[in-house]
């Protein structure tokens, strides 16, 4: 398993046992609202809401506050207005990366995480100076007892562009970006269930990083990571195996 692919096992591994809650539904309610502000209240003629409410529900949110978040994003109730923003920057050893937020406050939120940027040697860049290194893909998440062939066969046939194995995660099914609910839609018609439906951005070239600068690199992610207006923190990072076990304890 590759360095960056190990350390968002451990990022999952981290937030499933020390976590708020009350942090992750907060990101997840943001997510539903600013869905509902842009594509309408209507799950099934909104495909980013259909993700975000299934992500909600996986939480074990309740459908209460599912349907509160909803109602704030199509004007039903007040609240301050949310923003998207994604900030471009470069980390330690050259590495890319991209901070999807929500933010009620730009100014705030753009010192923040430049701040976080500047104390552990990286800095931001300029809009579009970082984004061209990433591809944005569609990645739905199946179980590992599946079988190979029967995987490739039915994730084909429902148009996906790639069908990759990762060790103690599963199958992932990649689409283009608009594609992402119909395969999706398509791969639980052949019996295949999804257990999650995302987008993502997949770095095109990776940056070898090591030593000391992979040590500030990490530290550097898991502080966006905890920010309350990042919601996604994408990068393209390479680590070998021994490195990551050094920064990660195991």
């Amino acid at each position: 398993m590759s360095g960056h692919n190990r350390w968002t096992k451990i990022k999952r591994q981290k937030a499933a046992q020390g976590a708020s809650k009350g942090k992750l539904f907060t990101k997840l309610i943001r997510e539903i609202t600013v869905s509902a502000k842009q594509g309408g209240g209507e799950p099934a003629s909104n495909a980013r809401l259909r993700l975000a409410m299934q992500a909600a529900r996986e939480a074990n949110m309740p459908n209460d506050t599912i349907a509160r978040a909803i109602k704030k994003g199509t004007g039903e109730m007040g609240g301050s207005a949310l923003e998207e923003v994604i900030y471009e920057g470069y980390g330690p050893g050259g590495v890319a990366i991209l901070v999807e937020c929500l933010t009620d406050n730009l100014n705030r939120t753009a010192g923040d995480i430049r701040s976080i940027f500047a104390k552990q040697g990286g800095n931001l860049a300029a809009a579009g100076s970082v984004r061209f290194l990433f591809e944005r893909k569609g990645v739905i998440g199946l179980g590992a007892a599946l079988g190979e062939e029967e995987v490739m066969g039915k994730a084909i046939e429902a148009g996906a562009e790639d069908v990759v194995f990762i060790e103690g995660e599963g199958w992932e099914i990649h689409t283009l970006p608009a594609d992402l609910q119909q395969v999706a839609q398509a791969l639980e018609q052949k019996a295949l269930c999804p257990r999650a439906t995302r987008w993502n951005y997949f770095p095109s070239t990776l940056a070898k990083i090591e030593g000391e600068a992979a040590g500030k690199l990490m530290k550097l992610l898991e502080l966006l990571e905890e920010h309350d207006d990042v919601q996604n923190v994408f990068s393209n990072f390479e680590m070998d195996d021994a490195t990551m076990d050094a920064i990660s304890g195991a």
